[in-house]
């Protein structure tokens, strides 16, 4: 099985681009949606880490983001707990797919946690600024004061292009995308 990281910069198109594969999708953020409606065992881990933040379940992600806003203290805490359960639930969709030709590991933070391993063919997802900003703006919910404590989390952009294998521009127009997939895809399964 080959595994394909997808890494780039917050609003990039990540996600975007790896729905372009066609292949089985690891998608953590999806994934930590999941674990904060249906995993109480993270609720009580986290409950017990953030007392007065932390409440109710299924946990809110509002109230996630108030505990990052209010010390960024906070948010290694919610990542002591909640990534191991990340983790987890791609042990679990690795061993479901294993008889796939390829997977794809949309994780945010694939190469700062260092889940990504030597084989692993890592795609480095470059989009404009200028784009990124406008496709942020749009988002739901969207908060700078947040966006600027999870990207003290991330590896500088250079160093993240620089270890992976491949590069997708990302111009936000699907045929070019799609187009730069499919020649990926080709270079991929020709070099197996």
């Amino acid at each position: 099985m080959i595994r394909i990281g997808i890494v780039g910069d917050i609003g990039s198109g990540k996600s975007y681009i790896a729905r372009q594969f066609g292949y089985p999708i690891f998608n953590a953020d999806l994934e930590v949606a999941k674990i904060y409606k249906n995993n109480k065992k993270c609720f009580l881990r986290l409950k017990k880490v953030l007392p007065n933040l932390i409440t109710n379940f299924p946990i809110q992600k509002k109230d996630i983001l108030k505990a990052i806003q209010l010390n960024k203290k906070n948010l290694k805490k919610i990542v002591k707990v909640k990534h191991p359960e990340v983790r987890k639930s791609m042990n679990i969709f690795i061993k479901k797919n294993k008889t796939k030709k390829i997977v794809i590991l949309d994780i945010p933070l694939l190469l700062e946690n260092k889940i990504n391993r030597k084989k692993d063919i890592i795609v480095f997802v470059d989009a404009k600024k200028k784009g990124i900003d406008k496709r942020l703006k749009k988002r739901k919910n969207f908060n700078l004061v947040i966006f600027k404590k999870l990207k003290k989390f991330q590896l500088p952009l250079e160093i993240k292009r620089k270890k992976s294998n491949f590069t997708i521009i990302n111009n936000f127009k699907s045929n070019s995308v799609k187009k730069n997939v499919k020649k990926l895809l080709k270079k991929v399964l020709l070099n197996v």
